[in-house]
């Protein structure tokens, strides 16, 4: 089968087409699935510069988002059958069960079928940051509605759905974005005030948008200065959540003032730790998101598709940022 293999460590070059083995089901609760489309994460192009994660390496096929088409069920799968249609995040974490291929196997606990009406590549472009959204808005923070929210960097992979599912409880959605444009995107998908970052201090804009209560919630998507940050704009008792390690350079004076709860998010630990329970509340997740979905409540965005061919490509523009949504590769 055709794979975009990832053979040592460095720049996007790395990643070549090559011919590889097809995947054969190792265990009774696997499906193997002919991946129509593969979504391009960040975490892709850390491990194509860093190093993989997992123990069996390189050379590895990257990417951990995907959809398909269910070719071939192990003994134990009860949930699905040859030509269901699903998405799931599963792979790409190490060695050669990754979805830049045409072939891959996944657990049938991390699957959901794919919502009727969203074609193969938006579907593949969904779960990670689906999510890990709904994990920092709902699992962590336990956003409700009436409660005031701020996303930043509403226009990206995360914050687009992040807007979106928290308007689908009826929260308010304040969000940071760095353009007029963008700030119309966002608008678009529901957000009730955009910031533009570089025109306007954001802590300064929460206070005013917000009669000085600050945000209920706080998801931070960007770096630890933006955490830092984003400490005064949380109200009193609020919740500030991070998808990133804030560093050890953190004051957290401001933070232990206002009595806030910090909750980290980072959707891979099901995988990297092998939490059975943890993975299936994911396929769970997108079972929940499939449902918004064919309400015409939620919509992904994909910026552009690209073959297997482009996929260093797809790394470099990652890699460039400001992506608005997201990359996604077709075999």
């Amino acid at each position: 089968m055709k794979a975009v293999l990832m053979p040592t460590i460095g720049e996007p070059e790395v990643l070549t087409v090559q011919q590889i083995p097809e995947p054969k089901i190792q265990t009774p609760g696997q499906l193997k699935v002919q991946v129509k489309a593969a979504g391009v994460n960040p975490i892709d192009t850390k491990l194509r510069s860093r190093g993989v994660f997992l123990p069996e390496g390189l050379p590895a096929v990257l990417g951990c988002d995907g959809a398909g088409v269910v070719v071939e069920t192990g003994n134990g799968v009860q949930g699905f059958q040859p030509g269901d249609e699903i998405w799931y995040c599963s792979g790409g974490l190490g060695g050669p069960l990754g979805n830049y291929a045409e072939f891959t196997l996944v657990d049938e606990s991390v699957c959901s079928l794919k919502p009727k009406t969203l074609a193969f590549e938006p579907a593949a472009a969904g779960p990670l940051v689906l999510i890990t959204a709904w994990e920092a808005l709902f699992d962590r923070a336990r956003l409700q509605a009436g409660q005031t929210a701020l996303i930043h960097a509403g226009a990206g992979g995360v914050g687009h759905v992040a807007i979106q599912l928290a308007k689908s409880v009826g929260a308010r959605v304040l969000t940071t974005v760095s353009s007029g444009d963008k700030a119309e995107f966002v608008k678009g998908l529901g957000a009730d005030e955009a910031i533009i970052y570089p025109e306007e201090d954001f802590v300064e804009a929460v206070d005013r948008l917000t009669d000085g209560q600050g945000a209920d919630v706080v998801l931070d998507t960007v770096c630890p200065m933006v955490f830092q940050q984003s400490i005064p704009a949380v109200a009193h008792y609020g919740d500030l959540v991070t998808l990133l390690e804030p560093g050890s350079e953190m004051n957290w004076k401001e933070a232990r003032n206002r009595n806030l709860r910090i909750a980290f998010t980072l959707m891979l630990t099901p995988m990297l730790q092998d939490l059975p329970q943890a993975r299936a509340h994911h396929g769970q997740i997108l079972a929940e998101c499939g449902k918004l979905i064919e309400a015409g409540r939620l919509r992904i965005e994909v910026a552009q598709c690209l073959s297997f061919e482009q996929a260093a490509e797809a790394h470099r523009l990652i890699e460039g940022g400001h992506t608005q949504g997201k990359l996604v590769l077709r075999p």
